[in-house]
C-alpha cells in the first residue's frame, strides 16, 4: 500500500509523533472538530484510511467528506474503503493467486519484466481449510483411574473404525498415559514422567504432547491429498513479495491473524496508520475485538485488494451496544456471545457495523471481546467493534509486544482519539441506534438445535428439547409422535451393550472456531475434565469425541497446566489444527450409531464449541446440534444425552455409587484465573511466533519451484493457467499522467477494466511498460 506524499489532498494533516520515535501520521481530528469528536470509533478508522489515500481518483475529497459527515451520510452514499492488508484462506487463496501467476505469464509474453508482478499490499494466506479427520482415535493405555471406575477403552488408530483391541502406546510396554492426582501443573511426579516421555512432540515442538499420533496422522494425509495445491503455495511465498504463507498444522486463518498477523496500529515507511483488514474468512471479524477494523469480503474484492484497489462499501449505520454490569462466575464467554447473538438478531443489525461502549466493556478481557467479535456472522452484522483501550494495551504487553511499539501506539491513538477512555464517559461517540444489554442478566446457556440465535438456559434444556420434539417441524421441532418419543434403541459397541434415545450425544467436539482462543474457557473443560476422572466419570466410548486447537498455544497451555491427559482420558484427543468439525468434517459415526438412529428415527445430537449448528452440518444422521462452551461440550458429552436437568439430575456415580453433578465437578472462577495466570503468559506467545516463522518439518521438507514463472503442469486437472489473458495485446495509448481521467472515460467494455484480471494486468503494465492493455476484438 502506499503511503501518502506531495500531491495528496491532505498533506497538510500529517505531523510528527510527539515522542521518540518521531513517525509520522495524520491528524484527522483536526479536519473535522467537533463533527469527528462525536462520530463511531470505527467510523473513525475509515475516515483515516480515506484521507490517507485520497488521490483524487480511487479515493476522492468528495468520498473523505462523506465519511466525515456519516450522520447524516449514512445508508445513503457508497464509499471506497483501502485496508492496509488482505488474509486469505486456501480455498479462495488458490484462484487468488493463480491469477498473479497468470499475470506474470502475460506480462513475459507482452516484453514486461514478470518479476515485478507482486500483491500491492502485505497478503497472508493460511492453509487451514484442508484439515479432514480421517483418524480420530489414539492408542491410549489403558491406566489405572486415579479417581476410580473404568476409563473410556481407546481403541486402534483406524480411519473408519474403532477396534476393541486394547493396544498399549506405541508398542510401550510400561504405563505413560496415566494423570497424576497431586498438584495440577506442577508437572512433577507421574505426570512430568508422563510428559517428558512421551518421544513425539506437537507441531509447534512448545512441549510434548500425550498421544499425539492422531495430529501426526491426519497432517500426513493432509499433506498427501493437498501436495499439488501445497507446491503451489509455497512457490508462491518464495516469489512474490508481500505475501506470506502459513503452512498446514498452524491454525486456522483468523486465530492465527488474532495471535500472530494483528500489528494493530501499522507502521509503514515512517508513517503510522490503523490496522485493518479484510479477507475470505467470514470470522476474520475477530480481530475487532483488539480494536482492528477487519471484515469477510468475497474473492473478487480481496483480489482488487491485492492490486491496489479499494473495498467498495455502503456507509454503513453503526449500533452502539451498551454493555453494563458484569457477567456472574458460572458464566463464561460463550453464555456472554450467544446471549449478544440473540439479542442482536432481535434487534436486528444486518449489513451493520455494531460497536461496543459502556462501563460493561471493561469487565470484558480481550479474550471475550474477540469471542464476541468472532460471532459477528452469526447475528448478522459486517462487524463488532471493541476500540483500544486499556484492558487491549495490558493484552498486548503481556503477550510480548515490544514496549516501544506499544508506547508509540498509544500516543499516536490518543493523538487521532482513537483510544477508548474509560475515564471519559462524557465524550461517547453518536451512534445510529443504542441498544442496552446489563451482563448481570445472562446466564449459561446452548443454542440450538438447528440455529445460533435460538438460545437455551442450561437450566431450561431438558424442557426445551421435549418441546422440540412435540414441535411441527421448523426452526427448532422435529415433529415426534408422543408415544414414539421414548424409545430406546439398543446397540452393542467394542464388546458392551448401550442405549439410544432421543437426545443422545452421539457427537462432541471441541473446535477451532470460537472458544480455542479463549483460554479461561479451554482451561475450564480441562479442569472440569480433571475433576470428572478423578470422580470416576467416562465418555461413553461410541460418541465421537475430537479436541481441536485454534493454534499450538492452546496445545501448550493445555499442557503445560496440566489438563491435557484428562481431556485424553474422556476421549477428546487433539486431532489436528485446523476448522475440522466446525465445517462438517467430521469423523463417520459408527455402523452400530448409525444403525440405531436409523431404526428408532432417533434425533440424537451433535454439542459443539463453535459458530454454526445447522441441521445436518456435522452429519446427516444428527439433526439437533447445540452450541455450547467448552466446559459444557465436555459435560454434555460426560452425560451422554442433552435431555437432562443438570441442577437435579447427576451425571454418573463414583466407584462408591455416589451421584456425581456437575456443580461437583465445575471449576470455580478463581481456579481457572489461577492457572491461566501461571501458563498463559509471554513466553507462550513470543514461542509460537517463533514457530510459525520457521514452519514445520513437512512444509519445509516439501518440494515446490522457484523459478519466476509457475511450471504449470498441461496434465493437471486442478490448477491450470486460465485463459483470461490470451488475446491481450499492447497498444500504448496516453503518457501516464493523462491515464486515469481519460480511463474514466473509456467504454468499460473496450477498457482492460471488463474482468478484474485485466484490470490488474493493466496496473501491473502500466508500471512495467507504460502502457495500457486492449482486448483484441
Amino acid at each position: 500500500m502506499d503511503v501518502p506524499s506531495a500531491g495528496y489532498a491532505f498533506e497538510y494533516l500529517i505531523e510528527t509523533l510527539n515522542d521518540s520515535s518521531h513517525k509520522k501520521f495524520f491528524n484527522v481530528p483536526r479536519l473535522g472538530g467537533t463533527k469527528y469528536d462525536v462520530l463511531p470509533y470505527s467510523i473513525r478508522v475509515l475516515l483515516e484510511a480515506a484521507v490517507r489515500n485520497c488521490d483524487g481518483f480511487l479515493m476522492k475529497k468528495e468520498d473523505v467528506m462523506n465519511i466525515l459527515d456519516w450522520k447524516t451520510k449514512q445508508s445513503n452514499v457508497e464509499v471506497p474503503f483501502f485496508p492496509a492488508r488482505v488474509l486469505l484462506q486456501d480455498f479462495t487463496g488458490i484462484p487468488a493467486m493463480v491469477d498473479f501467476a497468470a499475470m506474470r505469464e502475460a506480462v513475459k509474453t507482452l516484453g514486461g519484466d514478470p518479476k515485478k508482478v507482486h500483491p500491492a499490499c502485505p497478503t497472508d494466506l493460511t492453509v487451514d481449510h484442508s484439515l479432514q479427520i480421517d483418524f480420530n482415535k489414539c492408542a491410549i493405555q489403558n491406566a489405572p483411574n486415579p479417581g476410580g471406575g473404568d476409563l473410556q477403552k481407546a481403541g486402534k488408530l483406524s480411519p473408519l473404525r474403532v477396534q476393541p483391541k486394547k493396544l498399549l502406546c506405541r508398542g510401550q510396554t510400561t504405563c505413560r498415559g496415566s494423570c497424576d492426582s497431586g498438584e495440577l501443573g506442577r508437572n512433577s511426579g507421574k505426570f512430568s514422567s508422563q510428559i517428558e516421555n512421551t518421544p513425539i512432540l506437537c507441531p509447534f515442538h512448545l512441549q510434548p504432547v500425550p498421544e499425539p499420533e492422531t495430529v501426526l496422522k491426519n497432517q500426513e494425509v493432509e499433506f498427501g491429498r493437498n501436495r499439488e495445491r501445497l507446491q503451489f503455495f509455497k512457490w508462491s511465498s518464495r516469489v512474490f513479495k508481500n505475501v506470506a504463507v502459513i503452512p498446514p498444522g498452524t491454525g486456522m486463518a483468523h486465530q492465527v491473524n488474532l495471535e500472530y498477523l494483528s500489528r494493530v496500529v501499522f507502521e509503514e515507511k515512517d508513517f503510522l496508520f490503523p490496522d485493518s483488514v479484510v479477507g475470505t474468512d467470514s470470522h476474520i471479524t475477530m480481530v475487532n475485538g483488539v480494536g482492528i477494523l477487519g471484515w469477510g469480503v468475497g474473492g473478487i474484492e480481496t483480489e482488487a485488494v491485492m492490486l491496489g484497489l479499494p473495498v467498495s462499501l455502503t456507509l454503513p449505520e453503526v449500533v452502539g451496544c451498551e454493555l453494563t454490569g458484569s457477567s456472574n462466575p458460572f458464566v463464561t464467554s460463550i453464555d456472554v456471545v450467544l446471549g449478544i447473538t440473540k439479542h442482536l438478531r432481535q434487534v436486528g443489525v444486518a449489513g451493520k457495523f455494531v460497536e461496543f461502549f459502556g462501563s460493561g466493556v471493561s469487565q470484558l478481557s480481550i479474550v471475550d471481546r474477540t469471542t464476541i467479535a468472532n460471532m459477528c456472522p452469526e447475528y448478522g452484522a459486517i462487524l463488532s467493534f471493541f476500540p483500544v483501550d486499556n484492558v487491549t494495551l495490558k493484552h498486548l504487553e503481556h503477550t510480548g509486544f515490544d514496549k516501544a511499539k506499544l508506547k508509540s501506539m498509544e500516543t499516536y491513538l490518543k493523538a487521532v482519539k482513537l483510544f477508548r477512555n474509560d475515564q471519559n464517559n462524557s465524550g461517547e461517540p453518536e451512534y445510529s441506534q443504542v441498544i442496552q444489554i446489563n451482563l448481570n442478566s445472562i446466564v449459561p446457556s446452548v443454542s440450538g438445535p438447528k440455529r445460533p440465535q435460538d438460545r437455551v438456559a442450561v437450566t431450561d434444556m431438558k424442557s426445551d428439547f421435549q418441546a422440540c420434539l412435540n414441535e411441527k417441524v421448523g426452526f427448532k421441532g422435529f415433529q415426534i409422535a408422543a408415544e414414539k418419543q421414548n424409545d430406546v434403541v439398543s446397540i452393542h459397541y467394542e464388546g458392551s451393550e448401550y442405549k439410544l434415545a432421543h437426545g443422545s450425544v452421539v457427537i462432541a467436539a471441541v473446535i477451532s472456531c470460537t472458544n480455542n482462543c479463549n483460554p479461561s474457557v479451554m482451561l475450564a473443560a480441562g479442569l472440569l475434565a480433571k475433576k470428572a476422572v478423578e470422580a470416576g466419570l467416562r465418555v461413553k466410548p461410541y460418541i465421537r469425541t475430537s479436541l481441536s486447537p485454534g493454534s499450538g498455544m492452546v496445545t501448550h497451555y493445555l499442557s503445560s497446566s496440566g489438563v491435557l491427559p484428562y481431556l485424553s482420558k474422556l476421549g477428546f484427543e487433539i486431532v489436528g489444527y485446523g476448522c475440522s468439525t466446525c465445517v462438517g468434517n467430521t469423523a463417520p459415526l459408527s455402523e452400530a450409531v448409525l444403525n440405531a438412529v436409523k431404526q428408532g428415527d432417533l434425533v440424537t445430537c451433535g454439542v459443539l464449541s463453535g459458530s454454526k449448528n445447522f441441521e445436518g452440518r456435522l452429519c446427516d444422521c444428527v439433526r439437533a446440534n447445540y452450541l455450547a462452551s467448552p466446559p459444557l461440550v465436555v459435560a454434555y458429552a460426560i452425560a451422554g444425552t442433552v435431555n437432562i436437568d443438570f441442577q437435579t439430575e447427576p451425571l454418573g456415580t463414583d466407584s462408591t455409587g455416589k451421584n456425581i453433578y456437575l456443580h461437583d465437578i465445575w471449576p470455580s472462577r478463581e481456579e481457572v484465573h489461577q492457572i491461566e495466570e501461571e501458563h498463559v503468559v509471554l513466553s507462550m506467545f513470543k514461542a509460537l511466533k517463533e514457530k510459525i516463522e520457521m514452519g514445520n518439518k513437512r512444509w519445509s521438507s516439501l518440494e515446490a519451484p522457484d523459478s519466476v514463472l509457475f511450471p504449470w503442469d498441461l496434465k493437471s486437472t486442478y490448477i491450470r493457467c486460465p485463459s483470461f489473458f490470451d488475446k491481450l495485446v499492447s497498444t500504448v495509448l496516453l503518457p501516464k499522467s493523462q491515464l486515469h481521467s481519460s480511463l474514466l472515460k473509456m467504454p468499460m467494455s473496450y477498457c482492460i477494466w471488463e474482468t478484474l484480471s485485466q484490470q490488474i494486468i493493466y496496473h501491473l503494465l502500466e508500471a512495467s511498460l507504460g502502457a495500457v492493455l486492449l482486448l483484441s476484438i
